[in-house]
């Protein structure tokens, strides 16, 4: 007889790295881009406008994995908090912790002698663990790890951010502006639709509301790049 496997690979087995990655990718190719558009506007040289954009990618990305460190890290801290606070409630308080636990299983569906008979078969086996689990939502796939985060969102912001430093530095200095931002326009649908679809979402969806933002925040470094800017001689 043939044996048939069932494999499944959820989202949120990727939520970790996939909000780290588009969040830095999105973030590095708006905000060079925005600024590259910005400088341009202000009628500084090729020059400039690629020094302002390096030096962004460079910030950038520094900026996002500090960040994104800091933050995954006081996550972190609040999950071993509430570990060690656990352990030793098991450890001083079994029986009620184990109440505690029968009581989840029966809000959520079990009666009062199944949930008791499996809340003591899962303290038996790894209490800890159940209860990181079941009362307070921690599990592996989700726990936050905060150097994976932080080199993931750097790396990213810095692949976002090269995107027009390149279509910059190819394109002729009067026709900067305009090419970066009909490039990083394609380019924010494109990665709105994959990160979309990635995550389970709508395509279209995910590429139009990264694409306004985007928009949004080139149309605004423009219109201030033009008012403040002056023409280089």
């Amino acid at each position: 007889m043939s044996r048939l496997t069932h494999s499944e690979v959820h989202m949120v087995h990727r939520i970790g790295w996939l909000r780290a990655a588009v969040l830095g990718a999105n973030d590095g190719l708006v905000s060079t881009s925005s600024l590259v558009v910005g400088v341009a506007a202000a009628g500084s040289g090729k020059p400039e406008v690629l020094i302002a954009g390096l030096a962004g990618l460079v910030a950038g990305a520094m900026s996002m994995a500090a960040g994104e460190y800091v933050s995954v890290s006081s996550q972190t801290d609040a999950e071993r908090a509430d570990l060690a606070r656990e352990t030793r409630e098991l450890e001083e308080t079994p029986e009620a912790e184990l109440e505690e636990l029968t009581g989840i299983y029966v809000e959520r569906g079990l009666d009062r002698d199944l949930a008791e008979k499996v809340a003591r078969q899962l303290t038996e086996r790894d209490a800890l663990g159940t209860h990181a689990r079941d009362e307070l939502g921690i599990s592996e796939t989700v726990s936050a790890r905060p150097v994976q985060a932080a080199l993931v969102s750097a790396l990213t912001f810095a692949t976002g951010a090269v995107v027009p430093l390149l279509f910059a530095l190819a394109v002729p200095e009067a026709r900067i502006a305009l090419v970066v931002a009909g490039s990083t326009l394609v380019g924010l649908a494109v990665l709105g639709g994959l990160g979309a679809s990635a995550g389970g979402a709508g395509v279209v969806r995910g590429a139009v509301r990264v694409t306004f933002w985007g928009a949004l925040a080139m149309a605004a470094t423009a219109i201030v790049g033009s008012f403040f800017g002056v023409t280089v001689g």
